[in-house]
């Protein structure tokens, strides 16, 4: 009797380590047969800004920006990225951003990544530009090797073409003709009320370090005015390095205009661009009672008129995507329009 149990239970234990060994491996089937659709399908090929393809996540997770212009476009696609740079001049993100990106980690400075900290969040993508990465084939290779880096556009390409390339490396391309759509009908809507300026000139002031720079057509900010309808002095209605080189004092003049935007960029300047400090409109304020000290500023045609405007420097003197065009508009809007300080004499 004792025999047969023994045999029984033996029998028993086969058959278990059989069935054991069944389910083992009709699971291990199912997951190489998942893994190998979500190889096939997870994955898409898109063309960055220099045409090359780069193959991508069908659908992003963890976006790493690496400029003011792509985190712009990811969160004006109302995707949080998982990590960004800070803003140049700054130890944060531009100020005009600050609400949409929220705590979203910063992993460098414009330029300087910090690839330790871009490898801790282990992004699936990462989005770069001109602004940011300027033919630095080194740099480009090292994020490479931590995910696939996208060349989204160079500085002074046209902000709708970067962000197209930005919105298809997202999959999100519908959503990017919407943002676009948005535009141009806030484009229109303020260009209707601009009529009694048109025949007015402005100016983009940057100033920094008790000296001036003149932003010129390639940035958003002279892209804008442009679509506004709005005219530029001659000597800024042109294409050159996104700004001036610094304007002397003795020079001041050049900067003049019926009005003058005038902004700043943090505490940077030439010699110490990275210092950090703030561009909102209130180191605008702090930045045009430094400029009042300069001499001849106070002659200067617009500051006679009382329409010298300032606005945040991070929008108007620096670069970014619609998100920021959007903020110049609607500065337009509610700085120019609607105020009564500011319309023309007649």
């Amino acid at each position: 009797m004792l025999t047969m149990r023994r045999s029984a239970t033996h029998w028993l234990l086969v058959l278990f380590a059989l069935l054991m060994a069944l389910f083992l491996f009709a699971c291990s089937s199912e997951d190489a047969s998942s893994q190998n659709a979500v190889g096939e399908g997870n994955t898409r090929v898109v063309k960055d800004s220099d045409g090359v393809e780069v193959t991508v996540p069908e659908h992003p997770q963890r976006v790493i920006t690496f400029s003011e212009p792509t985190l712009d476009s990811v969160l004006a696609l109302g995707v949080k990225p998982a990590g960004t740079v800070a803003g140049r001049g700054l130890t944060t993100v531009p100020a005009y951003l600050q609400e949409r990106a929220g705590d979203t980690p910063i992993v460098g400075s414009v330029g300087q990544p910090n690839f330790e900290a871009i490898g801790a969040l282990n992004p699936d993508m990462i989005l770069v530009d001109g602004t940011s990465l300027n033919n630095n084939p080194d740099v480009m290779a090292a994020l490479g090797e931590i995910a696939p880096t996208v060349m989204t556009g160079y500085a002074g390409g046209d902000w709708r073409k970067n962000f197209a390339i930005v919105a298809d490396a997202m999959n999100m391309n519908e959503e990017g003709k919407k943002v676009l759509e948005e535009h141009d009908r806030q484009v229109a809507e303020t260009s209707a009320k601009l009529e009694p300026f048109k025949d007015k000139t402005f100016s983009i002031v940057r100033w920094q370090g008790n000296g001036a720079s003149l932003i010129l057509k390639e940035l958003p900010a002279g892209q804008s005015l442009e679509e506004l309808g709005l005219k530029r002095p001659a000597n800024q209605d042109k294409f050159g390095g996104g700004h001036s080189e610094p304007v002397s004092n003795e020079n001041l003049g050049d900067i003049d205009a019926d009005y003058i935007f005038f902004g700043t960029l943090g505490g940077s300047s030439v010699g110490n661009p990275n210092a950090g400090g703030n561009a909102d409109t209130g180191a605008a304020d702090a930045s045009l009672q430094e400029a009042r000290q300069v001499p001849g500023f106070d002659q200067l045609t617009a500051v006679k008129d009382n329409h010298v405007i300032p606005v945040e420097g991070s929008a108007w003197t620096s670069t970014g995507g619609p998100l920021l065009v959007q903020k110049i508009i609607s500065d337009v809007d509610t700085l120019l329009v609607q105020n009564p300080a500011m319309q023309p004499k007649a």
